[in-house]
């Protein structure tokens, strides 16, 4: 028999949070981001569950070209863009669309020999400070770009870097707003912060992500509220059920001792298949249902968790890590990290079911 840990997709869940993005913004073409392999969710595995996204936005230039490969006909966008010249021959070949952020990539296409035209766009840094040309450079390297024979389209980005905050994009937003004031471009501002809480202005091309797989981009406001479905539940169950006194310790390093007697159940799932070794003593996990904590240190291959409120829980219980009934953002905040994070750390041991088929991989392959 299988180890029982098993990482479920529900693409109906991913359809309906991919309609919801849309509805905070209308107004705008959707580009779902799918990088880092959809999130960990297996970029070819939820491709269905996407089909009324007006394109895709990715960082892999691999990936893109196997999207195209299946057949795949609607924008995509590399979010990086190219990193080299002898890239833009991939690029003009299958037709994919490029970010544009500093001046050696600006004069890449001025040198590009004759190919395709490319679709553009180009980031204008707003105050993220990581890629992007200043907003006193952009209207230059604009007319630039426009002058390029390599370039066919353009259009204008950013990247809100406090999006999820009260005042978060005003500033952002202003110098954007000064350093393309005339230009005729279409634009594309929004990420899934933005996405939730400028749709309006979030741009003729939105970039929702997060949001697409049930979880939340903000620190204060949770998934469900915001109208989103976790896509993935990472499932496992009770292996192991240990009875313990007051004084008994749990797992390496001692860092759980019992102070009376109480029964503990030990989860397959561990480090190793992607569950954050650093998650404290009462993070929360799911045990037929009920919520409990966990108890003691995470191991590479295993979990053990507090039964003291579970008196029939045993071997064989149904466990959820993260996911249906337990939202994904509960597990990341008591362990210090982000959803992002658990959803993309997903180990390749963790086989995969969707809609009810297992698929032993944890790539998109």
């Amino acid at each position: 028999m299988a180890r029982p840990l098993v990482a479920q997709i529900d693409l109906a869940a991913l359809a309906a949070n991919l309609a919801r993005a849309r509805a905070f913004a209308p107004g705008s073409q959707v580009l779902a981001v799918v990088k880092a392999d959809a999130y960990g969710h297996g970029l070819m595995r939820v491709l269905p569950a996407l089909a009324a996204a007006d394109g895709f936005a990715l960082i892999e230039l691999d990936n893109a070209v196997r999207l195209r490969e299946r057949g795949e006909r609607r924008p995509i966008l590399l979010l990086e863009g190219f990193f080299e010249a002898t890239e833009l021959d991939t690029f003009a070949h299958h037709a994919l669309g490029c970010v544009v952020h500093s001046l050696e990539q600006v004069e890449m296409l001025e040198r590009a020999r004759p190919m395709p035209a490319l679709d553009v766009y180009l980031k204008i840094n707003t105050g993220m400070n990581r890629l992007g040309v200043a907003p006193n450079e952009a209207r230059a390297i604009a007319a630039r770009l426009e002058r390029a024979p390599a370039v066919g389209s353009l259009r204008l980005m950013t990247h809100f870097a406090r999006a999820d905050e009260e005042d978060g994009i005003e500033q952002a937003l202003a110098r954007f707003e000064a350093a393309c004031a005339g230009l005729p471009y279409p634009r594309s501002l929004a990420n899934s912060a933005g996405v939730v809480r400028f749709g309006d202005i979030g741009g003729d091309v939105v970039r929702p992500g997060i949001m697409l797989y049930g979880a939340t981009p903000f620190a204060r406001r949770s998934a469900q509220s915001l109208g989103l479905a976790p896509v993935m539940t990472l499932r496992s169950k009770l292996i192991g059920v240990q009875t313990l006194a007051a004084g008994d310790i749990v797992g390496y390093g001692a860092t759980f001792v019992a102070t009376q007697p109480m029964r503990i159940g030990v989860v397959a799932c561990g480090y190793a298949d992607g569950y954050p070794r650093h998650a404290p003593n009462g993070t929360p996990i799911l045990v037929d249902g009920a919520r409990v904590a966990t108890a003691g240190r995470v191991s590479m291959d295993m979990i053990t968790v507090d039964l003291s409120s579970l008196p029939d829980a045993r071997v064989g219980s149904d466990v959820v890590l993260w996911g249906e009934g337990l939202p994904i953002d509960d597990v990341a905040h008591a362990a210090g990290t982000v959803g992002y994070e658990l959803m993309c750390a997903v180990a390749p041991r963790v086989p995969f079911v969707v809609q009810g088929q297992e698929d032993r991989s944890c790539t998109s392959s």
